[in-house]
């Protein structure tokens, strides 16, 4: 038997240049660095690159006249098989370009939820992506007629969904509210076992941040768990759960969330949206920063528009500036919205004993140690602390029993007239 070998898609990566103001949105230098990353990650082959300087993308072919044409004199020429826009397009923006050029074309959102396909493990990855893909193809099924025909070809036709967008509209219909029921029910367990952490006092820490900043590396460290953590974009997908142990004996977890990324598809947002609201809900989330990346500042910008849209702004934010081993942070305090900073290694391990603190400090029912001596009369609260609090040190003396305990704000409140230091 002889395998066939899998065909690798050239690619061409096309951008407009629109100069707004707003750079998280418009077609730079950076913004097609990232997505010759992406096409990378999705393993395509980049044989070009095309970028207009233009006011705004033309409404039925994004470039204008001139650059399609160029556009397609260079897919000949270089052989390209796919075309990659940094922008999302209509329906009808595919059709006419897929029309002039004879190349298959996609957009950034349809990349970047490829990529997922290629990354979502457990069943509601697999349910989310799906979901996002069905929502994303909907509105352009009339524009996509040459991607319909090569299921499972290649990038962008991926996933757990793509033999369902030949359906017809109503099918998908059916098959979006198929899917979000599931996800309901996936997310009712999330609650009960979110219910479950607060009757226990469960503490928890989110990590979120800008896909490859290290967040699954610090996640590693604090727990030894073996989440993998490499470099590449998005190469982790499914939220991960671990125990953290807190240097007072509370009980914590710390949860490593999807990676973000400027230009994030919307649907890809609601369809994750069970998974986010780990983050919603933590008691403090550690923003994790890659130092070494030339576009640290931008990309701490587009975490915080996302933290802002999820409505966690209030939260106590702790600021991470990882990988300081190759770039450490000697500039004054960076611009972000977050409370207290660390720079760390997650790597060398340098820092981190700093974050635990930080981490220690900011989670609710931080304790303290305080000393105690219970009258012998008062057995039912000597037993009680031996059942749920830390103690350091017990003796016997003639009054009653000595306890030295790490002890949280209402157990000294209740403890207070048995206070010995």
């Amino acid at each position: 038997m002889h395998e066939t070998e899998k065909e690798i898609e050239k690619v061409i990566l096309c951008g407009v240049h629109t100069g707004a103001l707003n750079t998280l949105d418009d077609t730079t230098d950076e913004s097609m660095a990232e997505l010759f990353e992406l096409a990378k990650t999705a393993q395509a082959e980049i044989v070009g690159e095309m970028v207009q300087n233009k006011d705004h993308p033309e409404a039925s072919t994004y470039f204008g006249e001139g650059k399609m044409e160029e556009l397609r004199l260079a897919a000949q020429s270089l052989g390209a098989t796919l075309l990659i826009f940094d922008d999302e397009l209509t329906g009808s923006q595919i059709r006419n370009i897929e029309s002039y050029t004879g190349v298959r074309t996609i957009d950034r959102s349809t990349l970047i939820l490829d990529i997922f396909a290629q990354r979502a493990i457990s069943k509601e990855g697999k349910i989310q992506v799906e979901l996002a893909q069905l929502k994303y193809a909907l509105p352009r099924l009339s524009g996509m007629g040459t991607q319909l025909s090569r299921l499972g070809a290649g990038i962008g036709t991926r996933g757990p969904g793509e033999t369902k967008l030949e359906s017809d509209r109503r099918h998908i219909h059916r098959r979006i509210h198929s899917l979000e029921n599931e996800l309901s029910e996936i997310q009712a367990h999330r609650n009960l076992q979110r219910s479950r952490r607060e009757k226990d006092n469960v503490v928890v820490a989110a990590l979120v941040g800008y896909t490859n900043a290290g967040k699954s590396t610090i996640l590693n460290y604090f727990t030894q768990a073996d989440v993998l953590a490499e470099n590449m974009l998005f190469a982790t997908l499914d939220p991960t759960m671990r125990k953290l142990s807190l240097p007072d004996g509370r009980n914590g977890v710390i949860v490593d969330t999807v990676g973000f990324i400027r230009k994030l598809p919307h649907h890809l947002i609601e369809a994750f949206k069970s998974t986010l609201d780990e983050a919603v809900l933590a008691d403090v989330l550690v923003h994790v920063i890659d130092s070494s990346n030339p576009e640290m500042h931008t990309q701490i910008k587009v975490v915080d528009e996302l933290i802002e849209s999820l409505g966690c702004r209030a939260k106590r934010i702790i600021a991470v500036f990882n990988k300081c081993d190759v770039a450490p942070l000697i500039s004054p305090r960076p611009e972000g919205n977050y409370t207290d900073y660390v720079c760390v290694s997650a790597k060398s391990g340098e820092g981190m004993d700093k974050l635990l603190e930080l981490l220690h400090d900011a989670l609710p029912g931080k304790k303290r140690e305080i000393e105690v001596l219970i009258p012998y009369s008062d057995s039912r609260t000597a037993a009680l602390l031996h059942e749920s609090e830390v103690i350091i040190e017990e003796s016997y003396e003639a009054e009653g029993t000595r306890v030295k305990l790490l002890a949280d704000e209402a157990l000294c409140a209740r403890l207070e007239k048995y206070i010995v230091s």
